[in-house]
């Protein structure tokens, strides 16, 4: 952990990037006592209000509090952000280490899968599958995850063709220890830093995914993310820029700091790059 670290902390861009996410998490956690007002309450002020020191960030068309609206967006769309991302990563994971061990026609089925999956368009397969069976924030959760796994499956499987070919593998093998326990112990953490910069970014991806869909009106009505903001500031853009300019300018912080940290994530646990910046 001390050697993460000192590798971690001397990308400064990857610090700052943590930070952010950090302050974010907390701010979404403790929305409740960080705001003053119920994101979709309206009426607590004038419409249309600009950002002033009672509302940091103005009012919208319906009088709500943008300020609270970011916040609690910030909540939705980390907790849809993590669990898609995990929700892919679990998919991904069991799906490259099953096909990148055992190889042959198991590899091949996998491959072919993971293929006709990349081949459908990822956003529009998501919006029709949540215009279907409906756009519930959990209903959002499983669909990205189950888009965004093949990334993960690849990247996981290459790196596990690669690993058991090792000489650590053999020895496994020689001392009785069978598949389960091989790729458990030995290979998977081998395969750390693919499966943690790659969920870091699948995160950043979930999140589009769901301000996307939410943007077109496909989102849960019943919680306010940054994606509903956008699709609530898009006829008023001219007379209330701060309306769209806040959720867009969350978005893309959120969706920055969470690349720069997937990159200093993959410098500080690479063993082929650790040691070799500065």
């Amino acid at each position: 952990m001390k050697d993460f670290w000192r590798e971690f902390k001397r990308n400064k861009a990857g610090v700052l990037a943590l930070a952010f996410i950090i302050f974010l998490g907390i701010t979404a956690a403790t929305a409740d006592w960080v705001t003053s007002h119920d994101p979709l309450e309206p009426g607590v002020g004038r419409p249309f209000t600009p950002p002033s020191r009672d509302f940091p960030m103005g009012t919208d068309d319906l009088a709500r509090d943008i300020f609270s609206g970011v916040v609690y967006g910030a909540r939705v769309s980390l907790m849809v952000g993590l669990s898609a991302a995990a929700t892919a990563s679990l998919i991904g994971v069991l799906i490259g280490s099953v096909s990148g061990f055992f190889g042959g026609r198991i590899d091949y089925i996998l491959m072919k899968l993971c293929e006709m999956f990349q081949s459908l368009p990822m956003f529009l397969f998501a919006l029709v599958i949540v215009s279907f069976f409906g756009s519930s924030i959990w209903n959002i959760v499983i669909v990205i995850g189950f888009i965004t796994w093949p990334r993960m499956a690849r990247l996981v499987r290459a790196e596990i063709l690669h690993l058991k070919e090792m000489e650590f593998v053999t020895a496994a093998r020689a001392i009785g220890l069978d598949s389960v326990k091989i790729v458990l112990r030995h290979l998977l953490p081998n395969v750390l830093h693919v499966i943690v910069v790659t969920l870091s970014l699948d995160v950043g991806t979930a999140i589009i995914v769901e301000a996307s869909l939410s943007f077109l009106g496909a989102g849960d009505p019943n919680v306010m993310s940054w994606g509903r903001m956008l699709h609530n500031a898009q006829r008023f853009i001219r007379r209330a820029w701060w309306m769209a300019v806040f959720p867009g300018l969350a978005i893309f912080l959120t969706v920055l700091s969470l690349n720069i940290l997937g990159d200093a994530l993959n410098d500080a646990l690479n063993p082929r790059l650790r040691g070799k910046r500065g």
